[in-house]
């Protein structure tokens, strides 16, 4: 089961085990990380489940959607490790992964 370290805005960094095949924006909410608020449940909609993925880790994930840019373009911290967490499906791959909670907009 591959572990993600989370850093998270308000408790410090987190290491989670995430079951292979679960969404990244699941995994956060299953242990309970409330910064990451996924109103529109999945969807790729609303963009607030906004993540930064450590760099080394950015080429195994897929590329991103045009709906994903477009709705991080709206985003305030838009960095070039950016992607919305509902979008990235945790793999084996991922096993190490570091990803911040970017800051609500």
């Amino acid at each position: 089961m591959p572990h993600i370290s989370v850093m998270t805005r308000e408790q410090g960094e987190r290491s989670i085990a995430v079951p292979a095949g679960t969404t990244l924006m699941q995994a956060l909410r299953d242990a309970g990380i409330d910064e990451i608020a996924a109103l529109c449940g999945g969807c790729c909609s609303c963009a607030t489940c906004h993540v930064h993925i450590a760099a080394d880790f950015l080429g195994r994930l897929p590329p991103m959607s045009e709906d994903e840019n477009d709705l991080l373009d709206g985003t305030g911290s838009r960095n070039a490790g950016s992607r919305l967490s509902c979008q990235v499906t945790v793999t084996d791959a991922l096993d190490g992964m570091v990803v911040t909670i970017a800051d609500a907009d």
